[in-house]
């Protein structure tokens, strides 16, 4: 491994948790370059919903590619993006009764983000945009300016404006009541706050810790929103596409946000793919006022078309996804009892959960030992106390239960190392 290290910028990240060259993957497996393999319950941070080379999306993908179509065309007209088109409305936009413009603004969740945020401050005029703490939307400037973390807000060197944070649903512990400060100070014309042009949030906030918004908390946000005549983003970068249940995380909550961001496992196959989406009043862009050389990736049309149809016509992968996240939950909940001076919560959502540990140096060395027994989790939460689950969709209940019992194994060596 030294040609990483000699060669590859010191920013890299992931490898340093995961010291081993991998070269193969399948399903919910991964192989290093010496034969052994691993339980992935990190799925590339939610982009392998179907997990890895699913064999029906890889079958589509490569008809393509040795039809010699279409692969790079920027947005010109093609016939994968025409199908892709078509598919996305039929089995997701119409049935949930959703009316919504399709933009694509390049190839990460970030273009995606930052084209919403572009777009509600064009719409509107304003220039104030409202997040919330722990938000994570990405690391490009926009983004980063109504992201949390501060060690990724520092990284940016550059002032980061016309954001501002207000209080996640549970921040305050119910000390006070939900948007008590935020409506205040909308209300208050000496609160210092200009008018926001619109509200970005996660419905549950992976990198911020699965920090889960109930459903009356985003009604209520809506509320607000409307009231105010402030536009509604909903960041489903890495809760979408299935992760929470159904295809889109606030479809529970029953509400309707003016912009959705949609990025990572949208293309279903782990290739880069993002787009926004709007309603209809609110595609006001100008040709080519908002561009990208890749935001049209043929390929990521064709594996998400596949996608779509192998999972998403009837609702059996919702219902599927919400069992499994039921196992996990349970799961979860037994090492939290039996390991309860180490273990703080479990919280989470469909296939999204986080084991919260009382000290925070105890999640990566859980995730250490789990990595040594052949699983792959991360951390996340502000200071990474969290260990997070995010197997594929496609995991296997047997597969599940595998991965719990080495994350049993794993709070169980961590607390036997610390009490000796």
């Amino acid at each position: 491994m030294d040609v990483f290290a000699r060669m590859e910028s010191e920013v890299r990240g992931y490898c340093r948790s995961w010291p081993t060259v991998f070269s193969t993957a399948q399903g919910s497996h991964i192989t290093d370059e010496n034969g052994r393999t691993y339980l992935d319950f990190f799925a590339g941070a939610g982009t392998l919903n179907y997990g890895h080379n699913n064999p029906q999306l890889k079958r589509r993908l490569m008809d393509y590619l040795a039809s010699d179509a279409i692969v790079h065309s920027l947005d010109m007209y093609t016939t994968a993006k025409r199908e892709f088109l078509e598919r996305f409305n039929e089995h997701v936009l119409e049935p949930r009764g959703l009316d919504y413009k399709v933009q694509f603004p390049g190839p990460a969740g970030n273009n995606s983000v930052e084209a919403a945020l572009k777009l509600a401050r064009k719409y509107t005029g304003r220039e104030t945009v409202v997040s919330f703490t722990n938000a994570f939307h990405g690391m490009t400037l926009g983004a980063l300016a109504v992201t949390g973390n501060s060690m990724k807000r520092t990284g940016a060197g550059v002032p980061l404006g016309h954001g501002v944070a207000m209080p996640y649903d549970n921040y305050l512990d119910g000390r006070t009541p939900d948007f008590l400060l935020f409506d205040t100070m909308l209300d208050d014309s000496g609160s210092g706050l200009d008018k926001p042009a619109a509200v970005i949030v996660e419905t549950v906030q992976g990198e911020g810790g699965i920090n889960v918004a109930t459903a009356e908390w985003l009604r209520g946000l809506q509320d607000l929103c409307r009231r105010h005549d402030i536009l509604l983003i909903v960041d489903d970068v890495q809760m979408g596409c299935g992760r929470t249940g159904p295809f889109f995380s606030f479809e529970d909550a029953g509400i309707t946000p003016d912009i959705v961001c949609l990025s990572k496992s949208l293309s279903g196959y782990g290739l880069p793919f993002a787009v926004t989406l709007m309603k209809r009043e609110l595609d006001v862009w100008d040709p080519g006022e908002h561009n990208g050389t890749f935001r049209g990736f043929n390929p990521a049309f064709v594996t998400a078309v596949a996608a779509l149809e192998d999972h998403w016509t009837g609702e059996g992968m919702e219902k599927q996804t919400l069992k499994k996240g039921q196992q996990v939950q349970t799961a979860l909940e037994e090492i939290a009892l039996a390991h309860a001076g180490a273990v703080d919560s479990v919280r989470g959502r469909g296939l999204a959960w986080g084991l919260v540990m009382k000290d925070p140096q105890d999640a990566p060395k859980v995730c250490g030992e789990a990595f040594a027994r052949g699983l792959l989790m991360e951390t996340s939460g502000p200071e990474g106390e969290v260990v997070k689950l995010l197997p594929p969709l496609t995991t296997t209940e047997t597969e599940l239960a595998h991965g719990l019992e080495i994350i049993a194994e794993s709070v169980e060596a961590v607390r036997t190392k610390v009490s000796v």
